[in-house]
């Protein structure tokens, strides 16, 4: 990742030392081969007789927040935490078996999980946790600056229309907790429950916070507006939410999501933002 180019050289020209290190530290054995996402590397590991996975972050990933995360839903629907070191950036976590990511299904029972998951995550929150009002509020803020300075890449009605979703968002309906990165690459097929979360980021407020992603990711495969309103049914069903409260947050989440993107250099997200929300007729 681009982040990473800079800080992150150093970080892994020493990752082979702070890996054996850290197998030291908590008497681990290496099992099989490393594998990485975008923001770690994952090594499966044991002790003793236990499989588990032992993850090493680049600096600065965050892991302070992670971890306490993880400690907080403690294995509710959500990869199990055994071990942690935030001062190296290093975790230790169950293995999840067999572990096949829920965006290998098709796309209507992928987001099903994600419905499901998102309802099974929804508990009482830390009151440390930020707040979804507060991310919408800074949010906003940015949306008409950042269209002037990118050309006014959509109509001005659209960047007024996720302005008044803003608006309509700083008032929480509820105050549960919510994984402000879900969908479903990071939604994991295991043993212990059905399906555990990885990679998770702890806000508190509507848990529709983050349904936009899992459709944005998915909407290749959706050939027709009938098609992507259906999926957009499918998640509010699974996650037993309002409807319409759900189309405001993926109209917020989706034009944050237009900007970033245009922002970033993005090539291919930012066209499948604007398919979702004139799919959904959230652009009129």
């Amino acid at each position: 990742m681009p982040r990473w180019w800079h800080g992150g050289r150093d970080w892994l020209t020493g990752l082979p030392a702070a890996v054996e290190t850290q197998c030291q530290r908590w008497n681990l054995v290496i099992e099989g081969p490393a594998q990485h996402g975008s923001n770690a590397l994952i090594i499966p590991v044991c002790r003793g007789d236990e499989p588990l996975m032992l993850r090493m972050f680049p600096p600065d990933h965050g892991t302070a927040a992670e971890v306490a995360a993880l400690r907080f839903w403690d294995g509710r629907g959500t990869v199990q935490l055994i071990e942690a070191d935030v001062s190296v950036a290093a975790m230790l976590l169950e293995r999840v078996e067999p572990g096949r990511p829920a965006s290998l299904l098709p796309v209507s029972e992928s987001l099903h999980v994600v419905g499901k998951t998102m309802r099974r995550l929804a508990v009482p929150p830390p009151r440390d946790a930020p707040r979804t009002t507060t991310i919408v509020a800074e949010q906003r803020a940015r949306f008409a600056p950042t269209w002037h300075q990118l050309g006014k890449p959509f109509p001005l009605t659209l960047l007024h229309a996720a302005e008044k979703a803003a608006a309509a968002l700083m008032t929480p309906r509820r105050d549960l907790a919510v994984d402000g990165d879900l969908h479903p690459d990071q939604i994991l097929q295991g043993t212990r429950e059905p399906w555990l979360v990885v990679d998770l980021v702890l806000y508190r407020g509507d848990i529709e916070y983050d349904l936009a992603r899992s459709l944005w990711m998915r909407i290749d495969e959706m050939a027709t507006d009938a098609e992507v309103e259906a999926h957009f049914a499918t998640i509010v069903r699974a996650a037993e939410l309002d409807a319409e409260r759900a189309r405001t947050w993926v109209l917020f989440r989706t034009v944050d999501y237009w900007l970033w993107g245009l922002a970033h250099g993005l090539t291919e997200d930012p066209p499948r933002c604007a398919r979702l929300l004139s799919a959904l007729k959230l652009d009129e």
